[in-house]
């Protein structure tokens, strides 16, 4: 059937987009950049018409992707989770994610550093604590094991135990053990191998004991 196109027309409220009138009829929205191919007066055939609505579908997608990357770096799954809970069908899906990926906008090698990267400047974990939380965000193995190599769990162990252990140091003099399995236990709920927990409960007992301890 088709139809010929007798209006090109902004929307108000989304100037980026027009709206497309055939036949005297409203028809479809497409993004300004698509609309500008086409002119009034120009006949479309069922196929075009079905071509220039699908990209339409897989464009309002892609923004919604683009704005949800917006305000944060996301995994490849962040992105797929969010546009199929939103009734994006996969193969726009797919396609999508195809293009942040080719555009450098989606790289989960370097959003699982981000993220690693992240937690130790403010909020330290360990290794076991990284890899739970990269797996939730649904990175593979290789790329979590990438990420997390690179970290220093003794020092973050520490950053991560030193304001805790002021917080406790009344307990260092009074009551050790109590101390240090506090101390130990808060270390483990963050990710920490037992011989770094260790480790750090010894060297931060002794810090407070010589007075070295401090709160920056």
């Amino acid at each position: 059937m088709g139809g010929r196109i007798t209006s090109l027309r902004f929307q108000k409220r989304a100037p980026d987009r027009v709206n497309v009138y055939l036949d005297d009829r409203f028809a479809f929205g497409l993004p300004a950049v698509e609309a500008a191919r086409l002119r009034v007066g120009q006949s479309l055939e069922d196929q075009d018409i079905e071509r220039l609505c699908s990209l339409d579908v897989e464009e309002k997608a892609y923004d919604r992707a683009v704005r949800f990357l917006a305000y944060r770096p996301r995994s490849e799954a962040e992105v797929r989770n969010r546009l199929e809970q939103a009734g994006v069908d996969q193969p726009v899906v797919e396609a999508v994610i195809g293009r942040l990926r080719a555009q450098g906008y989606l790289n989960d090698a370097e959003f699982a550093r981000f993220w690693v990267e992240g937690r130790q400047r403010f909020s330290p974990r360990g290794a076991t604590a990284l890899r739970q939380e990269l797996r939730r965000k649904g990175l593979n193995d290789s790329t979590i094991a990438a990420a997390v190599s690179e970290l220093d769990a003794a020092t973050a162990a520490y950053e991560a135990a030193r304001l805790r252990a002021l917080r406790l140091s009344s307990l260092a003099g009074s009551d050790p053990m109590l101390f240090r399995r506090k101390l130990g236990d808060f270390l483990l709920r963050r990710g920490f191998d037992y011989e770094i927990v260790r480790e750090v409960v010894v060297r931060l007992m002794s810090e407070l004991a010589d007075g070295e301890a401090q709160t920056s």
